[in-house]
């Protein structure tokens, strides 16, 4: 079926998805969308942003965990000394 040229005209070239959620989940959603003044789609794309920004970073985290679990990173005596030392005249 050949669509009309007109039809995607000023439609979004973003990418559209279709996502199921638990009803509660949507109906929070649309209430935080309504409460913070942006639409659906503002809302779930900054939301899955906020995920993926909070966890890509897992993997090197990981990596990091099994490198010091391989070559420990304890400090020099003198250095670890030092900053003993420096704490005490923090203020905090």
């Amino acid at each position: 079926m050949a669509f009309d040229s007109w039809y995607n005209l000023g439609y979004t070239t973003l990418m559209k998805t279709a996502v199921s959620i638990p009803d509660p989940i949507f109906q929070a959603a649309e209430q935080a969308a309504q409460q913070l003044s942006m639409s659906r789609s503002e809302l779930y794309a900054r939301a899955v942003e906020e995920f993926v920004t909070a966890h890509c970073h897992a993997s090197v985290t990981e990596r990091l965990n099994e490198l010091y679990a391989e070559n420990p990173s304890d400090l020099d005596s003198s250095v670890a000394e030092m900053q003993s030392r420096s704490l005490d005249r923090s203020p905090w």
